[in-house]
């Protein structure tokens, strides 16, 4: 939808622009790769992302929002309540999606082998947010529209939900440093960038923790809230053990990546169960 467009399109290049330069100024961690050679390649993957997605969905999860509305379709529309209460629901709602949707990619091995592409960045900056397969972001899509059209979802909860989600996501995979005491006062209401990086791990018991996107109270109530990793946030290894050769990060690579077997062996191509880790 234009409309749409013209609201979140320049958010989300603004918030783009702000966590480019918030890593120049005061970047958390040292960069492994050039950068030129992640962000061009990540940012054309966005292009394809972002062109199928309209291909195939001409009207995406506000414009179903509308027509559930108008046609009384979904729980929200045979309740009457409040409007603030609605959106506030909504959000949470669709947060609590999101988080359970990214658990089940990293639970299902055939999901898992189109997410894994996500968490192949050897590097963790903005533009890692940005880095899904588009099968993935086609599935995820499915999934959003069809939540909205069962509930009933307020279009402007949608709309702003997904400014939100875009946002956050640009700023918890930021390669940026915030002071200790901040951060820890942070994400009892927001993801932050050293919680949502230890889920970049290279060691599995922390690369299957801190799924949530937005707010962190879904990693706390189900018990897959890591606080810190083992080697440190500047010790850490980003990435995952198999795919670590620098020509992993080009596109070519990145698309053909959920049809090729792990080198190292097939059961890595599946996620250990979860654990809690309090």
């Amino acid at each position: 939808m234009p409309a749409e467009d013209s609201l979140r399109l320049p958010i989300f290049l603004g918030v783009l622009a702000l966590m480019a330069l918030w890593e120049v100024a005061a970047p958390q961690r040292r960069a492994e790769t050039p950068c030129l050679i992640r962000w061009s390649n990540n940012m054309a993957l966005v292009v394809i992302d972002s062109l199928l997605v309209r291909l195939l969905f001409p009207v995406l999860a506000v414009g179903v929002a509308l027509v559930a509305t108008t046609r009384g379709w979904g729980l929200f529309n045979s309740v009457s309540l409040p409007g603030w209460v609605e959106i506030s629901l909504a959000i949470l709602l669709l947060d609590l999606a999101i988080y359970l949707q990214h658990r089940l990619f990293h639970r299902i091995p055939l999901l898992w082998r189109l997410h894994r592409m996500h968490h192949t960045d050897t590097d963790f900056d903005v533009t890692t947010g940005l880095r899904f397969h588009p099968v993935e972001i086609i599935l995820s899509m499915a999934i959003k529209m069809g939540i909205v059209l069962l509930f009933g979802l307020p279009a402007i909860a949608v709309l702003l939900f997904e400014i939100i989600l875009n946002a956050t996501a640009l700023f918890n995979h930021g390669n940026i440093r915030l002071p200790a005491w901040i951060d820890a006062k942070l994400r009892w209401v927001l993801v932050t960038p050293d919680m949502h990086r230890i889920h970049h791990s290279v060691i599995p018991r922390e690369t299957h923790s801190n799924f949530g996107f937005n707010l962190p109270w879904w990693d706390r109530l189900f018990g897959t809230y890591r606080d810190q990793p083992r080697d440190g946030q500047r010790g850490m290894t980003i990435g995952l053990p198999q795919f670590r050769d620098r020509r992993e990060l080009w596109l070519d690579r990145m698309l053909l990546q959920p049809l090729r077997n792990d080198p190292v062996s097939p059961a890595a191509a599946s996620p250990p169960p979860d654990a809690p880790t309090g």
